[in-house]
């Protein structure tokens, strides 16, 4: 992802990305005002500076948000890449990593639609890209998506040389 991420944002495209965490997580820090605040009861605590702003949601008794409520809360963008969020039903790219020895997904999981791995895959009826060429995985992605066709038609329609 952190390979990724570069790659697709030099393309010209903004992304962004979205991660289930499988346990409790926290982005503050004990003793900070917005940590005090959260943990005096409020319901969200926004954190804004000149360089990034941050919205956190206390879920408390709640039922876990689902796929799309998270996804609703998001800024529009070209791309956002998922991790996580096994059960949804959205197109997914496996990753392999051979040290790892573990069964492949796509097996039981139809919405997985390549696998990118650190080596070689023969038999597996899907398409395999090298998990360590980011411009391989994200063309793969952009191919996918119909992202790459847009790109090319922007490309085209750009005025050149400073003409309008």
């Amino acid at each position: 992802m952190s390979k990724l991420l570069p790659e697709l944002i030099s393309r010209g495209l903004t992304v962004s990305t979205m991660k289930h965490a499988h346990h409790t997580f926290d982005l503050d820090t004990p003793g900070k005002d917005s940590y005090i605040h959260r943990d005096a009861g409020a319901t969200e605590v926004m954190i804004g500076s000149a360089t990034r702003w941050a919205l956190m949601h206390e879920v408390r008794d709640e039922p876990e948000p689902d796929f799309d409520s998270l996804l609703n809360a998001m800024t529009p963008v070209d791309l956002l890449l998922i991790e996580g969020f096994k059960n949804h039903g959205h197109s997914k790219v496996e990753i392999h990593r051979a040290e790892n020895d573990q069964r492949f997904l796509y097996v039981e999981e139809p919405d997985i639609v390549a696998i990118a791995s650190d080596v070689p895959l023969d038999g597996v009826p899907l398409p395999v890209v090298d998990l360590n060429d980011a411009a391989a995985v994200a063309d793969f992605i952009l191919d996918f998506t119909g992202l790459n066709a847009a790109i090319r038609t922007t490309a085209k329609e750009a005025p050149k040389d400073g003409a309008a």
